[in-house]
């Protein structure tokens, strides 16, 4: 979104946007990058980026004002007097480190600045936001660094970047920024997938337009209101589905997938009836996401079907609202924020980032290079769905055990573990967790934390509790 037509549609934040639009360009225009862009240009493409993503004015103008307070000679209570704390705080948090450069190597510099990023979103959510919506602009101008540089850009952005634009629910983002990075780290397996994929949805194409009146002619006399995309899957994530499988791109079935968006949640089910009526399903592959959604607010019905044709099709069926927020995530929901009377939906907006939280607590007892890892494996793509006997849900790396399941319930339950049930029946503690698995955790008084639980744990947080536990009980 330009930014004036942003503007436009603020009208009450108008002369605030106008007046940082201004100091931006009076202060970076005559800084510039080795692309040969003004920093100005770079801090403007940025705030339009977080306007397309229809954030509220604070974000949008600490984007435009990112780089003043590093690289410039604006002081920060110069900067604090103009713009106040709300968006000093955020600048602050996306400013990198510059303190002891000259001790630290370039990997420990970078775990820091990650580190200092992720406790200041936990603080304001919106300094990732920025950060994502800068990573996203910088990728563009990778091709004037050095080749060793583009690499270990490219690489933390599918490592760290892309996974917590996932893990916020910012899709859109997040395709952006795995396949930029995907195109630096392999530029002929990139072009290569690319033509496979153009060609196959050439290919393909007319079968979707016959299963589309298909679906028509099926759903029309229900007389409800649905409208139906077809999309091909990012090419990161179809790289990433070879790997998966171990398959090469001809037997990657569906590739391109199909998306029926409809008015209400009845609908929903209704169409998903319809669907299954007139195709086949395929095995274990019905996830059921209004039901239970993500932990970024992600809600969607997904089921793979094979047509009459046998053809095969990745379906994901959901209202507009859900379509909004699998496009924005979090983003989408920023709003709520704003309004005193929406205190449900701040709640629930709260839980969905309560991850960073946790990752605040346990990075205090890890180094940078422990905090690096722990953060990959907290921002796993794979996540289960498993239950309480309450019925309570809760979301899990995939690979996680009984214990990490404890430490998710409470640091107490986690510390007095001494068995599990899954299911009704008797588990060890090493017992991987699967999608659906209805867990009871048996404690004990005397139970405690063993070292031994450090060789299968999977999640930093049960890391950490039993690091601390175990370090308490020594002193």
């Amino acid at each position: 979104m330009e930014l004036t037509k942003y503007i436009e549609a603020n009208p009450l934040h108008k002369q605030q946007i106008t007046d940082a639009v201004l100091y931006a360009e009076n202060n970076l225009k005559n800084l510039k990058r080795l692309s040969g862009r003004t920093y100005f240009q770079h801090a403007l493409a940025v705030a339009e980026n977080l306007a397309e993503l229809n954030f509220d004015y604070v974000t949008v103008i600490s984007g435009l004002l990112h780089d003043v307070l590093e690289d410039t000679q604006i002081t920060r209570e110069d900067f604090l007097t103009k713009f106040g704390s709300e968006i000093t705080t955020i600048v602050e948090g996306v400013t990198k480190l510059k303190k002891y450069t000259s001790v630290m190597s370039d990997d420990a510099r970078r775990n820091e600045n990650i580190r200092k990023l992720i406790i200041a979103s936990a603080k304001d959510i919106r300094v990732i936001f920025v950060k994502l919506a800068d990573r996203m602009d910088n990728l563009t101008d990778l091709k004037f660094l050095p080749a060793e540089k583009i690499k270990k850009i490219s690489q933390e952005t599918i490592d760290i970047y892309a996974p917590i634009a996932h893990r916020l629910g910012i899709y859109k983002l997040k395709a952006h920024l795995e396949d930029f990075s995907f195109m630096n780290l392999n530029p002929q397996l990139f072009s290569e997938l690319s033509k496979k994929i153009a060609f196959r949805e050439i290919e393909q194409q007319h079968i979707l337009d016959d299963i589309v009146e298909t679906l028509k002619k099926n759903i029309d006399p229900l007389n409800i209101q649905y409208r139906i995309k077809s999309r091909p899957k990012n090419i990161y994530s179809i790289f990433r589905k070879m790997e998966k499988q171990n398959k090469p791109f001809e037997e990657i079935q569906d590739i391109l997938g199909m998306r029926i968006i409809t008015a209400t949640v009845e609908n929903c089910y209704s169409i998903l009836g319809i669907l299954h009526t007139m195709s086949s399903p395929v095995p274990e592959t019905f996830t059921d996401y209004i039901a239970n959604p993500k932990s970024n607010m992600y809600q969607s019905i997904h089921t793979t079907v094979i047509m009459p044709d046998g053809v095969t099709v990745e379906v994901q069926i959901r209202t507009e609202e859900m379509h909004k927020t699998a496009s924005y995530g979090i983003a989408a929901h920023w709003k709520y924020k704003d309004t005193e009377k929406s205190s449900v939906k701040i709640r629930a907006f709260d839980e969905k980032i309560s991850w960073l939280a946790s990752v605040i607590e346990w990075q205090e007892n890890n180094n940078s290079n422990e905090f690096l890892a722990g953060l990959k494996a907290e921002l796993e793509f794979d996540q289960i769905f498993v239950f309480t006997p309450k019925g309570d849900i809760k979301s899990l790396p995939a690979g996680s055990t009984t214990v990490d399941f404890a430490y998710t319930v409470h640091t107490d339950i986690g510390n007095r573990c001494h068995g599990a049930k899954v299911n009704g029946k008797m588990v060890s503690l090493k017992y991987e967790l699967h999608n659906g698995d209805i867990v009871e955790i048996l404690t004990g008084k005397t139970a405690h934390p063993s070292q031994d639980w450090l060789k299968f744990v999977k999640t930093p947080t049960a890391r950490s509790k039993i690091k601390n536990y175990n370090k308490i009980t020594k002193v």
